[in-house]
């Protein structure tokens, strides 16, 4: 009967999300304008096709503390959910990630919506329970989208935070960013062995496998991992210190795979946003980036493990820990610009707001 149940809510989920996706003729949002100014006017246009309910739902101001309320975990939020959006507004609302995620992270964002279905007949709530839905995912905007003007915009949801500033209409920030999936693998029905982070899964363990003995002493902060994310969902993030093994003292190839690894997170940016972070990555000297491992180092489920690679710029968290370790949590988190604090600090040094 739960895989009967699902089968169907798969096929309902199917037709829900189905806007979005790109079918051959149709046409496909691009990024023509530089700096990801793109992102201002399909903002503007999801805007502008609200109710003036709708709006109020979805709007706040740029100063508004509830910028910084982000979180990862099935709970009601502020904004304008998809539920409450018509067709011809959802795929507006979908527009926003398209724009600012490739295509592959898009997929990912979309599938992780997707995974709350899935989770549903896992968990055999009854059709009628709403705790686990695919229309839960809230859009909010902060400020008014302009060329002039600070603003920023969030889409969150079960396992799926997301967050965006801009400075005068071009990004200028794009963490933190939360990707999640549970299950991590899914373990019967229709859908059994899909692996949403499968990537982040697979070469990360590839690369701590990679290490002989003396590596692994620095590389291992812990025999037992985190049962979460070290830095939660705090508003900065902060760690006493880094751990772990020094890139400077890795092989070449293990080099090479820590950033194989890096650039699947950074990858999920469309390329420009990807570009920015990879530079600033890059400025900092990756001969100061860390990689740090807890937990086993075997990749089956019920095993639980957890990593995260940091340097002075960017944090990285991975930890499948939940649920018999088989729920993942991943975050990336800018140490020095998260919600876009830095580079909005130096706007307002430059252009003076009362």
């Amino acid at each position: 009967m739960i895989r009967t149940y699902l089968i169907v809510c798969l096929l309902c989920t199917a037709s829900f999300l189905s806007y979005g996706q790109t079918t051959a003729g149709t046409k496909k949002t691009t990024l023509s304008a530089p700096k990801n100014k793109a992102m201002l006017r399909v903002v503007t246009t999801f805007l502008s096709s609200l109710t003036e309910e709708q709006r109020k739902k979805a709007t706040f101001p740029f100063g508004d503390e509830e910028r910084f309320n982000w979180h990862f975990v099935p709970r009601d939020r502020k904004g304008v959910p998809l539920k409450e959006m018509t067709p011809a507004q959802q795929k507006m609302a979908m527009a926003i990630l398209q724009t600012a995620l490739s295509n592959q992270g898009y997929q990912k964002a979309k599938s992780i919506m997707e995974m709350e279905v899935i989770l549903k007949a896992i968990e055999k709530h009854p059709p009628e329970n709403t705790y686990r839905d695919p229309g839960k995912y809230y859009f909010s905007v902060f400020g008014q989208p302009s060329e002039q003007e600070p603003w920023g915009c969030r889409i969150e949801g079960h396992h799926l935070s997301l967050n965006f500033s801009s400075a005068t209409g071009s990004l200028v920030a794009e963490t933190p960013a939360f990707m999640g999936s549970n299950p991590a693998i899914v373990p019967d029905g229709p859908e059994k062995g899909k692996q949403i982070l499968k990537e982040e899964a697979t070469l990360g363990f590839n690369l701590v496998q990679s290490f002989n003995p003396e590596q692994m002493k620095k590389a291992l902060i812990n025999e037992v991992a985190p049962n979460e994310i070290v830095t939660s969902n705090s508003r900065k993030a902060l760690l006493e210190k880094p751990e772990g093994i020094l890139f400077s003292e890795m092989t070449l190839k293990q080099q090479q795979l820590l950033k194989d690894l890096l650039n699947v997170y950074l990858n999920k940016y469309n390329s420009e946003l990807a570009t920015d972070l990879r530079a600033k990555v890059e400025k900092a000297g990756l001969s100061k980036t860390y990689f740090a491992w807890a937990g086993s180092q075997t990749p089956e489920v019920g095993k639980a493990h957890y990593y995260r690679i940091h340097n002075p710029v960017l944090l990285i968290e991975y930890d499948n820990s939940q649920n018999n370790a088989n729920h993942v949590h991943t975050v990336v988190r800018d140490l020095t610009n998260d919600f876009g604090e830095d580079a909005l600090q130096a706007h307002y040094q430059k252009h003076p707001h009362e």
